[in-house]
């Protein structure tokens, strides 16, 4: 049943408007075990909820929208390989990736060799560049899911990365991407990976395309040791006389593929142990989801206060302040994980949907933050939901850093609810404000994993209840189709048949 056809979302529309005069403060003081109630525990990652405007009240009856739009058997034909992807007809296995080798059966066993088949090669190749003394260099060529995790996970798992070699990400078709990148770099030293699975990504293949070219400019003749392919199209590798190369599968959807081929940077980054112990906190984190009561389901229950917020509270857009300057591309990465994924107006069955979708993702790094958009977190018109991420310990050693950090993320939270009375209005801060709490003890490459199988799986649980299709992406491809046309015309100048404002542009940028 659509979640707007069921009597939980009826009574949460009346639930709401009987809780506008709803204040924190109030309910710290009228309730000692808030803060209790509303923590939770999940592999790796602990969550304090109770600053977020909801009670006991509204927790059950989001639990019975989730019953009501049957979400458990929804997880559960995920975890059975069904094809709940049904707009391009394929299973969703994401989570088969960081799944122990030989440990399903039946129907998904098969995929499961096919996955450690992949695994075991794809790590020893990257053992082997992290041995190679030659190469000081390597540049992952991708874009969006291909160029966004990869990206995240070595940025954040800096302290476990190999010295002696240094990472670069190219996504931009912007040839001063590229360009900047390679200025620092010589041919002998430097490995590339080029990320696409059908190998026609035309922003990846523009860029690898200049990529050969540099390097065949530079004097390099060794393709095939410098150059390798994380793409389902040998062929097309091949004719670029790339011949090492690492697979994936359809089931794999580009935005939750940095357990698969895609990690392979993360791999030479960590090593083969650290991308398994990656691999096995998000397993650790897709069990709990999996089996947890979804009253005790860290994901559910936060996917669930998302859809409280978006519907119900009308709050359309949520911060993400990652109090670790290592998780500084976190924000950029759930950005396509949720917009991506939960970003549509029609529900499964394709009607228009009368109800709002995916929130505005955003964010920086605190405390960098602070000093920039939190002023309008703490005293604008427009209520946002802000969700820290804080690491109780530190991997340096520099005296009162991360206390003072660690002072500042908990004050910000109690900022935003507390605020600050003030007769004269400009220093006035109204408080009751929205904000999630999550805690790593420390930032490794377990504790990653399974903070974002967590964000994985909170979508899912938000897409589900919403009944739409959170693995399809068909918004990304118009422009791109376009872009072919716009990118001839440039060429050949031709502007018939455009509207006048795209036809003007067009000599604009000739002229």
């Amino acid at each position: 049943m659509r979640c707007d056809q069921t009597p939980a979302w009826k009574a949460l529309t009346a639930h709401a408007a009987h809780t506008t005069g709803f204040d924190l403060r109030t309910a710290f003081a009228q309730d000692a075990g808030r803060a209790d109630a509303l923590s939770q525990t999940a592999p790796h990652v602990f969550a304090d909820l109770s600053k977020n405007h909801v009670d006991t009240a509204t927790e059950v009856l989001l639990m019975a929208l989730a019953q009501q739009t049957g979400l458990a058997a929804h997880r559960d034909a995920m975890f059975r390989g069904e094809a709940i992807n049904h707009t391009e007809d394929r299973a969703v296995m994401h989570w088969l990736l960081r799944q122990p080798e030989g440990s399903l059966q039946g129907t998904l066993a098969e995929p499961l060799k096919l996955v450690h088949d992949t695994l075991g090669p794809m790590l020893a190749y990257a053992e082997q560049v992290r041995a190679d003394a030659q190469i000081t260099d390597v540049v992952n060529i991708g874009i969006g899911g291909s160029d966004l995790g990869p990206q995240m996970a070595v940025l954040a798992l800096q302290d476990f990365v190999i010295e002696g070699k240094r990472f670069h990400f190219v996504s931009n078709v912007d040839g001063h991407e590229l360009a900047g990148v390679l200025k620092g770099l010589k041919a002998e030293n430097t490995l590339f990976l080029i990320a696409s699975k059908t190998f026609t990504t035309i922003e990846t293949m523009t860029n690898a395309r200049s990529a050969l070219a540099w390097f065949q400019a530079q004097g390099g003749s060794d393709v095939a040791h410098h150059f390798a392919a994380l793409t389902t199209n040998v062929a097309a590798a091949a004719e670029l006389g790339i011949t090492t190369t690492f697979g994936f599968w359809d089931w794999v959807g580009g935005r939750y593929s940095v357990w698969s081929a895609i990690g392979l940077p993360v791999a030479i980054a960590i090593g083969a142990q650290g991308f398994r112990d990656l691999l096995a906190g998000a397993h650790a984190m897709d069990q709990h989801f999996k089996t947890a009561p979804l009253e005790e389901n860290l994901p559910v229950r936060l996917g669930l206060l998302d859809v409280w917020y978006r519907n119900f509270l009308n709050f359309t857009s949520r911060s993400i302040a990652p109090y670790h300057s290592a998780l500084r591309r976190v924000p950029a990465y759930l950005q396509q994980l949720e917009m991506e994924s939960n970003g549509k107006r029609v529900d499964r069955n394709g009607h228009a949907l009368p109800y709002g979708t995916s929130p505005v993702l955003w964010g920086e790094p605190g405390t960098n933050g602070q000093h920039a958009y939190f002023q309008m977190l703490h005293q604008g018109t427009d209520v946002v939901p802000l969700e820290f991420i804080a690491v109780k310990k530190p991997t340096h050693n520099l005296k009162d850093h991360h206390e003072l950090l660690l002072a500042n993320v908990i004050a910000q939270a109690q900022a935003l609810m507390l605020g600050k009375s003030d007769a004269g209005g400009h220093k006035h801060f109204p408080g009751n404000r929205p904000s999630t709490f999550l805690l790593l003890d420390e930032l490794t490459p377990t504790s990653l994993g399974a903070l974002i199988a967590l964000q994985e799986h909170r979508v899912f649980v938000s897409g589900s209840v919403w009944g739409i299709n959170s693995f399809d992406q068909w918004g990304v491809e118009l422009g791109k189709v376009l872009a072919k046309d716009i990118h001839a015309r440039i060429v050949s100048g031709d502007a018939s048949g455009l509207d006048a404002s795209t036809a003007a542009l067009l000599q604009r940028v000739r002229a």
